[in-house]
């Protein structure tokens, strides 16, 4: 697929006449949270099918809500104290237009993330200036593509969802992107997560969001450097729907679509990894904090920590799904408001810099024996319409990191669920062979 760039220009935020300008030299520092989880660039791909939306309604939709969503049009950078955090200084979100001749998006884009959909967003690597980047490629079917990335320090998937969906309110041109409300939404200030004096550690945060630096020989490998492929798994509504019954039989309130689902992939990948019974095998779960810290839901940054359920692979593999699912459940509730709040004083403790601690929220090429998964089943992320309708799919970019999952409702709306699984090629077959099973 040969993707040609027509143009490529910085969109500033427009203001509503006669609303006074806003200072463009405030610093937002960065919260604990923000910190704490990854520095990197993110990318989703939207497609969009004939007649789709134009590039002016996109274009004007979007400098309207840079004027509400400022952290989105700032730069990250340090503040006067040196503290990091970004500016807003209104710089503005980059905007690429291009197009593929002779191709159909049908052609061209697969249903599972592929290095070729690269193509289809600005570029995650160097030294990038804006927080979002958005590419808008066109086909010769009409069809559009539209590649959004996002710096991850600045905002996590709740926040970056509600943004998407104001974009599509704003370019609709309804009344208001915040509903009618003139404020932009909340983000942090140094009054909002304060460590309590004295400062009451409550639980262990060292191997959890902080790690001692590992030895310079360490490996994260796993049956070797293989390449690694990504699977998308469909799994329907009512395949999930029986999963949950055999789960939660017996149980008075049943697992959640996102824990049931979890814990069958958790026991897939096991299988399918050919995991000895003794092997450990934990999982890094997201979980979201504003209700947790009693924030306002409309919160914009980050406020996830993690979860980390653990199990062997014999027991993964020789106790029924209920029992993955069950330590799932567990490992997600014991990250109440007093975690959240224990790691802020942790923090502030001074413990970090005193011990030399980093964070463990860094990629790997390779996670096996363990997974990490970013669940977007409670996102709303297909609200997003520019004029002409709801995306005909979205998609996480080409991300390799095996072991890294990614779960997302499917376009067909009916509570289905499109897992993107990266696998080593070598287990790709055996985890074909037993996902659809629900033994």
């Amino acid at each position: 697929m040969e993707v040609k760039v027509v143009s490529s220009k910085l969109v500033k935020p427009r203001y509503p006449e006669g609303v006074p300008l806003p200072d463009t030299t405030e610093h937002v520092p960065s919260s604990v949270f923000d910190k704490i989880t990854y520095h990197i660039q993110m990318a989703i791909i939207y497609a969009f099918t004939a007649p789709s939306p134009s590039t002016a309604d996109i274009e004007r939709g979007l400098a309207d809500v840079l004027a509400v969503y400022r952290l989105f049009a700032g730069q990250v950078g340090a503040g006067p104290d040196g503290s990091p955090g970004v500016l807003l200084n209104d710089h503005g979100t980059r905007l690429v237009e291009a197009h593929v001749d002779g191709a159909t998006l049908a052609d061209v884009a697969p249903n599972k993330p592929t290095p070729e959909i690269l193509k289809l967003h600005p570029n995650l690597e160097g030294e990038i200036e804006e927080v979002v980047q958005v590419q808008l490629t066109r086909f010769a079917c009409g069809s559009l593509a539209v590649g959004f990335t996002a710096n991850h320090a600045v905002a996590d998937g709740h926040a970056t969802s509600d943004f998407l969906v104001a974009w599509g309110r704003a370019a609709r041109g309804l009344d208001h992107v915040r509903v009618g409300q003139s404020l932009s939404p909340p983000h942090n200030h140094p009054d909002l997560f304060r460590p309590r004096d004295p400062p009451a550690i409550e639980f262990e945060h060292r191997g959890a969001e902080y790690e001692r630096p590992a030895p310079a020989n360490s490996s994260h490998e796993c049956h070797g450097a293989d390449s690694v492929v990504i699977h998308k798994a469909h799994f329907t509504k009512d395949f999930i729907a029986g999963l949950r019954a055999k789960a939660s039989a017996g149980r008075g309130r049943p697992f959640s679509r996102f824990e049931t689902t979890l814990a069958h992939l958790w026991r897939t990948m096991a299988r399918a990894r050919g995991l000895g019974p003794h092997e450990t095998s934990a999982i890094r779960v997201s979980v979201d904090g504003r209700r947790r810290l009693a924030t306002p839901p409309d919160y914009f940054g980050n406020l996830v920590l993690w979860a980390f359920p653990r199990a062997t692979a014999g027991d993964l593999l020789n106790r029924p799904l209920k029992h993955a699912a069950q330590v799932i459940h567990d490992a997600v509730a014991r990250v109440d408001g007093a975690y959240f709040q224990s790691l802020v004083d942790f923090v502030s403790s001074g413990a970090v810099e005193r011990e030399g601690l980093e964070k463990t929220a860094v990629l790997h090429d390779v996670l096996c024996p363990d997974m990490e998964v970013d669940s977007w089943l409670t996102f709303p992320f297909y609200e997003l319409d520019f004029g002409t309708g709801s995306p005909s799919y979205f998609m996480p970019s080409y991300f390799p990191s095996e072991g890294m999952l990614f779960l997302a409702p499917s376009y067909i709306g009916d509570g289905s669920v499109d897992a993107f699984v990266p696998v080593f090629e070598h287990n790709l077959q055996a985890f074909k062979e037993c996902c659809y099973s629900a033994e």
